[in-house]
């Protein structure tokens, strides 16, 4: 498919309250662009969605027929978008942009002609800086940070997973889905996010997936927006955890299959609920 030179944007829309408005909002300085705004609703029952969609002409409100989880509703998002666009930027409703950072991301990609992904810099509410760009969670690693997170945060296997480092423009193993930029054509290549996902590690596995296309995931930290939910303050519930971990068992046995891997999966499996028993007793 031949795409246009248009931006769109999408999405996921789930009772958002009231960061959406400021989401659309701040959009419009952030890129001199004309752009088309998708909601892709979830089954929203605050009415929000409908009322920014309707009060603003670029906005299209999109029911997507339930509650389908971040990459489900997305993959809807996008497919409502028309051929003229081939930039796609897919982000969280409580995201707040600074002037120009769309606009960064997309010269972005004159300077890295196979990059399929661009993730600006993520910062909290309180002004730190999220590690947005970090390296694919292999066995070493994702043992090491599951382990010691939590007790040890400063631990080797997080610090190294997490990619804590002076923020420079590179190339990254994966980068976070709260807000990107993507060229069209990279995620048709991919197929969009795999809806097996209904969240967490939906992001992992797409920056996995766009890397083993030949695309690049590329880290553009002159590009800042503000995460206005925070993920150093959100607090999980214990459904919320759970599914975290069913989310990690998939992805790590997604990438180990077959008898020989067997084992190894089983006590991933073990491990991750005793995990998750520990974190919600």
């Amino acid at each position: 498919m031949n795409y246009g030179d248009g931006l769109g944007v999408v999405t996921v829309t789930y009772s958002p309250g009231e960061t959406l408005a400021p989401f659309v909002d701040t959009l419009a300085k952030a890129t001199t662009r004309e752009i088309r705004v998708i909601l892709a609703d979830n089954g929203s029952t605050d009415g929000v969605p409908e009322q920014v969609a309707a009060e603003r002409e670029h906005v299209t409100f999109v029911p997507t027929g339930g509650n389908l989880g971040y990459g489900g509703g997305a993959n809807r998002g996008v497919a409502a978008l028309p051929h003229d666009v081939g930039w796609i930027l897919i982000s969280n409703p409580d995201i707040e942009f600074s002037p120009g950072s769309v606009d960064v991301l997309i010269d972005a990609a004159s300077r890295w002609p196979r990059g399929g992904m661009f993730g600006p810099l993520i910062r909290e509410p309180n002004g730190e800086i999220y590690p947005s760009a970090r390296l694919l969670p292999s066995v070493g690693r994702g043992i090491g940070h599951a382990l010691f997170a939590v007790v040890w945060p400063g631990n080797p296997w997080t610090r190294a997973y997490r990619q804590e480092q002076e923020p420079v423009e590179r190339e990254a193993e994966w980068l976070s889905g709260s807000c990107f930029l993507m060229r069209r054509e990279a995620f048709d290549a991919v197929g969009g996010f795999d809806e097996r996902y209904f969240m967490y590690f939906e992001d992992v596995d797409l920056g996995d997936r766009v890397a083993r296309a030949g695309w690049l995931n590329v880290y553009v930290p002159e590009a800042e927006v503000v995460h206005i939910g925070g993920h150093s303050t959100a607090r999980a519930s214990d459904r919320m955890l759970a599914e975290h971990h069913r989310s990690a068992y998939r992805y790590l046995a997604d990438r180990h299959r077959g008898v020989l891997w067997a084992p190894f999966r089983w006590a991933v499996r073990v491990g991750l609920k005793v995990r998750v028993r520990l974190l919600t007793r």
